[in-house]
């Protein structure tokens, strides 16, 4: 993947040091390898940072960094990609982790009337948990695991792509010094 790409997107590393949530890893992220972008590292942080999008807690986003940090992979990756599960992406997606649970669990899924509320939340999670836990693991590790795969991959594939249009320009410069080259012994026997 090209590092220019990623880091178009990507926050000010300043900006995320100065987040507010962030201030209780202290000194732990001016680590040099938090923001650095190789395959290793972005891939890492895909893993983190889809793995850390299932997980149903207001807190996500504090917990991929301290995964980040602990796996010293690209703390901003990690951080960006929590953020796929908004206001407007979440109840579609945990709805169906919720669905994937009761269908592993073998339990026929409840008929639910949402309503904004906590006494709303704190009475369905009572009945719900399991098989909306599971589901949320499930499609985490899976997220996980094909960002992670996906990632490395494409960065493979990208780095082949640049050697051989780099070995393209080397023949193509080797071919046009042979022609020059007839040219001037040509232009020395004159």
């Amino acid at each position: 993947m090209p590092k220019k790409f990623l880091r178009k997107y990507l926050p000010d590393p300043h900006k995320i040091m100065q987040a507010k949530s962030l201030r209780l890893f202290g000194s732990l992220l001016h680590e040099p390898n938090l923001w650095h972008m190789n395959r290793k590292s972005v891939s890492m942080a895909f893993l983190v940072g889809f793995f850390f999008m299932w997980v149903p807690l207001p807190s996500q986003m504090i917990l991929a960094a301290g995964v980040a940090i602990l796996l010293r992979c690209n703390l901003p990756i990690s951080i960006a990609l929590v953020w796929i599960t908004n206001p407007v992406t979440m109840p579609p997606m945990f709805y169906f982790a919720y669905r994937l649970g009761s269908w592993m669990l073998g339990l026929p899924p409840n008929d639910i009337v949402f309503e904004a509320s906590f006494d709303w939340i704190a009475q369905q999670m009572g009945v719900i948990w399991q098989p909306f836990l599971l589901g949320c693991f499930t499609l985490g590790t899976i997220s996980g695991l094909l960002g992670f795969a996906t990632m490395r991959l494409l960065w493979r594939l990208h780095i082949l792509q640049y050697l051989k249009e780099k070995q393209r320009r080397f023949i193509h410069r080797k071919d046009r010094q042979r022609k020059d080259q007839p040219e001037q012994d040509q232009n020395n026997n004159d």
